[in-house]
């Protein structure tokens, strides 16, 4: 009897032990995290839509995963969570870059492209706190107004020598007109007949100016020229 007692409970033992081994197993597998995860994919994209090849793309998984994209298309192997996403790219000494947070909630395939955009982090460094950036406006301002100044100079000269040339040609003619009135005058001082060579005697002015004063008063009929010899008779007419 006492061996047949012995011989069950060592059964239910062993069925309890088993029990509780699949227990814990369970338990476990429901612990750990699946091992396959979620697969991230895509294409490296240029900001113009043209496809990057060689981009570096790293996920800040644990460890970190690196991808080389060599022929401009990358893939990942995730678990549940959420992650760092970069990709970096060099052309013509130029850089690009992308990145991004990701937060995988479930297992299964996701496609996610990048598009990368020029690297401007290089060119916000030159605008540090140091810089008199004031002084370079206030130079840059004083240099503008040397310009407006001398462009002002030029066009107040541009001015006056027209001005200055408009009054001279005005002048000019008042002193043609005044000398077409004293050659008048001088004929008729001296009877309505004197020679060319006499008005020019009389006049400080050259043999053609008085020439042209004649001609004009000859052509508005006031006087009549003669040759004789090497030089005119200037005739008044008579009305």
């Amino acid at each position: 009897m006492g061996k047949v007692y012995i011989f069950f409970n060592s059964i239910i033992i062993t069925m309890f032990s088993k029990k509780l081994i699949f227990s814990l197993i369970f338990f476990v597998l429901i612990c750990i995290p699946s091992a396959s995860g979620a697969t991230i994919y895509g294409t490296v994209y240029e900001y113009n839509l043209n496809i990057v090849k060689n981009a570096i793309v790293e996920v800040d998984s644990t460890p970190k995963q690196i991808y080389v994209a060599k022929d401009g298309t990358y893939t990942f192997t995730l678990p549940v969570g959420e992650y760092l996403i970069k990709a970096d790219y060099e052309s013509n000494y130029k850089k690009y870059s992308f990145e991004q947070n990701i937060i995988i909630q479930d297992e299964g395939d996701y496609v996610f492209d990048l598009i990368l955009f020029p690297d401007i982090s290089d060119e916000t460094d030159i605008f540090d706190e140091e810089a008199d950036i004031p002084q370079i406006y206030e130079e840059a301002f004083s240099i503008y107004w040397w310009q407006v100044i001398i462009v002002v100079v030029i066009i107040l000269l541009v001015i006056f020598v027209i001005i200055f040339s408009r009054r001279n040609k005005k002048k000019k003619i008042e002193i043609e007109g005044d000398l077409t009135n004293d050659v008048l005058s001088f004929i008729k001082k001296n009877g309505g007949r004197v020679t060319q060579k006499d008005i020019r005697k009389q006049f400080p002015v050259s043999e053609a100016k008085v020439s042209l004063v004649i001609t004009e008063l000859e052509d508005k009929g006031l006087l009549k020229k003669i040759k004789r010899g090497r030089g005119n008779i200037i005739i008044l007419n008579k009305k």
